[in-house]
């Protein structure tokens, strides 16, 4: 099914306003929450394409076709621009729990992106072009939040040297320890982003997300951004959250060990024990830009602001810098020969 959601005062289509944290329509103003909105008559449900690797849907603003993969759960018409939000993509299953809403708007994503190119100084000019900066795109990426139980044992040979001198001699008296250790603790929601599309590396460096403003699934959330269903189900994943909290759980148990000249593990065990996963939509604004055949990524949560990404060099800008400050070393070694002869 492909859901829209229609003003109830001038028909034209709602989006999620991430300043107002409610439903916005962009033409009369109209502001209703998110649950008002998933109640009210005005809301249409259109019956989906055909199933199939590639799906149809046809937009019910202008009547364009609208092409999609299977994993794409809300995105724009083309034609349009009207928000489209595939609700069979998000049902039963593979309906999410819980979702955090963008908190960071379109404007203050640009603005971020615009100070941040700044920091580069040898970045090229296309990268700061509006043409560039209005294909910033809001996009809920999926993500599975784990609850562990994990316990570590570890041994450890550690030892404590001292030091003493009588008259010309040195001494040193080492003792040796063996120290064991038992340390548990429980992690929750720990995420681990679900999409094949987005590199591992960076949704783990924008982390953390605050978890105290996750809500209830609502496909309203949804209005006004792209979004995808997981690639990957919590199963799948489970060895990639086990690699963290295996170095979480060690960590704790080795930062106990305190005190010692010198420390060695000589064995450890880690028991983890998965007790949930919930699957939840976060909020990222992205740019993904070609330069030079690479390419690059920008990448912003959508809830606190932190960026991820890495700026391409002009080689332009390296010459003329490298130029300029060859034309002062010259400029100086003269008017110091002038002075000296």
């Amino acid at each position: 099914m492909v859901r829209e959601y229609k003003c109830p005062n001038c028909g034209a289509p709602m989006i999620f306003d991430s300043t107002l944290q409610q439903m916005l329509c962009e033409h009369c103003d109209t502001v209703k929450t998110v649950e008002e909105m998933e109640t009210a008559e005005e809301n249409t449900a259109y019956e989906t394409g055909e199933e199939a690797s590639i799906k149809r849907y046809t937009c019910s603003n202008c009547g364009a076709e609208i092409v999609t993969d299977d994993y794409t759960a809300a995105t724009f018409c083309s034609f349009c621009g009207s928000p489209t939000l595939m609700e069979d993509r998000l049902s039963g299953e593979k309906m999410p729990a819980r979702i955090i809403p963008f908190k960071i708007s379109k404007e203050q994503a640009q603005n971020s992106y615009r100070a941040w190119c700044k920091k580069g100084m040898l970045t090229p000019k296309d990268f700061t072009s509006q043409n560039t900066i209005e294909k910033i795109t809001g996009m809920y990426v999926p993500f599975w939040l784990y609850d562990y139980y994990a316990n570590a044992k570890l041994n450890a040979n550690c030892t404590r040297v001292k030091r003493e001198r009588r008259g010309d001699m040195e001494y040193t008296h080492t003792d040796h320890y063996h120290v064991y250790r038992d340390v548990s603790d429980y992690y929750e929601k720990v995420p681990v982003d679900a999409s094949e599309k987005m590199p591992d590396s960076v949704m783990d460096r924008l982390e953390p997300y605050s978890y105290g403003e996750l809500q209830e699934f609502n496909m309203g959330y949804l209005s006004g951004y792209m979004a995808e269903k997981y690639n990957f189900t919590s199963d799948e994943l489970k060895k990639r959250v086990e690699n963290r909290l295996e170095g979480y759980i060690f960590k704790e148990a080795r930062d106990t060990i305190s005190g010692y000249s010198s420390t060695a593990v000589t064995e450890k065990n880690v028991r983890l024990s998965c007790k949930r996963a919930t699957y939840a939509m976060l909020p990222v604004w992205l740019l993904n830009y070609r330069y030079k055949g690479k390419e690059y990524m920008f990448a912003l949560n959508g809830q606190t602001g932190k960026i991820v990404g890495t700026l391409p060099i002009s080689s332009g800008k390296v010459l003329a810098w490298f130029g300029g400050i060859t034309a002062a070393v010259y400029v100086l070694l003269t008017i110091i020969g002038g002075i000296l002869a």
